[in-house]
């Protein structure tokens, strides 16, 4: 069994798996969506993937704002969660994703990786860090 690591953005949504021990991150795929309020390819996607790495749980960035305060890509991730609950079964655990992009884009420029590179790459390294944020947390719960 594994751990799914989802950056859902308007436009991608970044996907990571955990190993089976559940102690790293590795990114897998960028999901890419050609309409922001057409979730059906996305899901049908994620179903998939779920299938194939035996998913028990996904982990979801919650996009809130530096300030703590809560925007409106909060109320669509929110809506998204209860597609995947509803469709998947599976639990969905919402994490912080402040800044996962910034850290990801200095990763990938530390790594030397060109600009369209970065932009091809940042929502699955995104969401490498969110599903490694949670299993680090998880780990050191008693």
């Amino acid at each position: 069994m594994r751990i799914m690591g989802l950056d859902f953005g308007s436009k991608t949504v970044g996907v990571a798996i955990s190993d089976p021990l559940f102690l790293t991150a590795q990114g897998i795929e960028i999901i890419r969506r050609k309409e922001e309020n057409k979730l059906r390819k996305t899901l049908a996607r994620i179903e998939e993937l779920i299938l194939e790495y035996e998913v028990e749980e996904i982990v979801l960035g919650y996009p809130k704002h530096m300030n703590d305060t809560l925007g409106e890509r909060v109320q669509k991730t929110e809506e998204f969660k209860e597609h995947l609950e509803r469709r998947t079964g599976l639990p969905v655990i919402f994490r912080d994703e402040r800044l996962t992009t910034v850290e990801a884009e200095k990763v990938m420029i530390e790594g030397g990786l060109r600009r369209e590179e970065r932009k091809e790459q940042i929502d699955k390294l995104a969401a490498v860090l969110i599903l490694q944020g949670y299993l680090d947390y998880r780990k050191n719960q008693p």
